[in-house]
């Protein structure tokens, strides 16, 4: 045996949500070889003693940007519109490879600090984010956030996104065993048009990947698609028969009753970010009634451009509060739900539910340790409430994915952080100049 957590307690996730106490989890070969309150035979390689340590299954982020890490902060509290043309996506546009690259290692630094093993992505750069993943050692679904106006010439095989995707996909799709998976991608319906929807369908279709894509964020997207197609945006899409592949539809803040049935009958999974909603003025959907239409509904973090944070304890907190809030309920999503939502809803919404999202025996060892001796976290009379109300992303020790410790008190083993800093810093004064700027052509979030 290569690792073994020796008297932790271990939060199990499983059908049962066992919780079991003083317990013992085994690692070999990447795998999680023993779960048991007694311990194994023989001697392992390495023993940590989790006494008064909580493990869990790594959390999975099903929706970010991980390049967008250099602008934390720098479009908060404007208009949407403002926010994206004027701040965010100008800036992006001065960003090269290099810088793209030392941006998403970045996020996944912050992201292994936080506990995440796993998360799904939506880029405008795609290859700088899959080449850092691919190092990295973390889980991947990586997507490109693809525009395209009506108007646009368009040919699958000469646009520039398409082309991208493809070269994307024959580097890094299946990479490390399925490590790294590329999907399909749209940033919205309101920023594509149905030539790209028909070309990325039979593409994707072909190649069996999977759909990442913002939907049904606000009132105004649906007003507008109306407009536009006389249908709303899941409607439209459905047309193009895109939400038969396996889908991750981001936001869902304004999606009806009738869309969520839809979304539920093509097996789609819905993905809330709320604590980035909430920072972003945006309507949060209710994961309840979500559930209730059928829907698969995981949780995202959102951009640190967007959100602040990558913690995804915070968007377990947020929406669970936000619930309680919106029925006038104490009772209403309890941090259980929450808990699933960041793990085995998560791991089916990537489609990674035979590999991952719980601790059991033949899964991959995708673990994360929390230090439950700090005073926030004591006395501790319901390891789910302390989990999602009192815990956050600094009380993680360690994340380990597929065996492989990646955080460990500070310690990145795979990223050069100091050497990340340092190209990201030496970039600033290009990215940030004070030259009068003109607002990009992208629109959305």
């Amino acid at each position: 045996m290569d690792i073994l957590f020796s008297h932790v307690t271990a939060v199990t996730m499983n059908p049962k949500l066992e919780v079991l106490t003083d317990a013992f989890v085994g690692v070999e070969g990447g795998k999680i070889a023993w779960l048991s309150t007694q311990p194994p035979e023989g001697k392992p390689q390495k023993i940590i003693d989790a006494t008064g340590m909580v493990l869990l299954p790594g959390l999975i982020n099903c929706h970010t940007h991980l390049t967008h890490s250099l602008l934390r902060g720098w479009g908060d509290e404007t208009d949407e519109r403002t926010r994206l043309s004027q701040r965010l996506y100008p800036r992006l546009e001065r960003m090269d490879d290099a810088v793209s690259h030392a941006a998403a290692l970045l996020s996944i630094a912050e992201s292994l600090k936080c506990g995440v093993t796993s998360l799904s992505c939506l880029e405008e750069t795609l290859a700088p984010a899959a080449a850092a993943c691919a190092e990295s050692g973390i889980k991947a679904n990586l997507a490109p956030a693809m525009s395209m106006y009506l108007g646009d010439d368009f040919d699958f095989e000469t646009y520039p996104d398409c082309r991208a995707l493809v070269e994307t996909v024959a580097q890094y799709h299946g990479y490390d065993g399925g490590r790294i998976r590329i999907d399909a991608g749209l940033h919205g319906a309101y920023s594509s048009s149905p030539p790209l929807w028909d070309a990325l369908f039979e593409y994707a279709l072909s190649e069996k990947l999977g759909l990442q894509l913002h939907l049904a964020e606000t009132d105004t997207e649906n007003q507008d698609a109306l407009e536009r197609w006389g249908l709303r945006p899941a409607e439209i899409l459905d047309c193009s028969s895109l939400f038969s592949l396996p889908t991750q539809a981001v936001g869902c803040g304004s999606l009806l009753e009738a869309d969520a049935k839809l979304l539920a009958r093509r097996g789609a999974s819905a993905v809330l970010c709320p604590a980035c909603e909430a920072k972003l003025g945006k309507p949060s959907a209710d994961p309840a009634a979500l559930s209730r239409a059928g829907l698969n509904v995981a949780l995202g973090t959102g951009s640190a451009a967007e959100a602040g944070s990558l913690d995804l304890f915070r968007a377990m907190r947020a929406a669970c509060l936000m619930a309680k809030a919106r029925a006038a309920d104490p009772a209403a999503l309890p941090a259980q739900a929450a808990l699933l939502m960041a793990t085995v809803c998560g791991a089916k919404a990537q489609g990674r539910a035979a590999e991952c999202g719980m601790l059991q025996v033949g899964l991959d060892a995708d673990l994360v340790l929390l230090d439950f001796t700090q005073p926030h976290l004591i006395p501790c009379h319901n390891v789910y409430s302390n989990l999602v109300y009192s815990a956050s992303g600094a009380d993680v020790l360690m994340t380990v994915v597929r065996g492989q410790i990646l955080y460990a008190a500070g310690n990145f083993p795979t990223i050069d952080l100091n050497q990340v800093i340092q190209t990201l810093s030496q970039a600033m004064p290009k990215v940030f100049a004070d030259d009068k700027e003109e607002p990009s052509q992208h629109e959305g979030t």
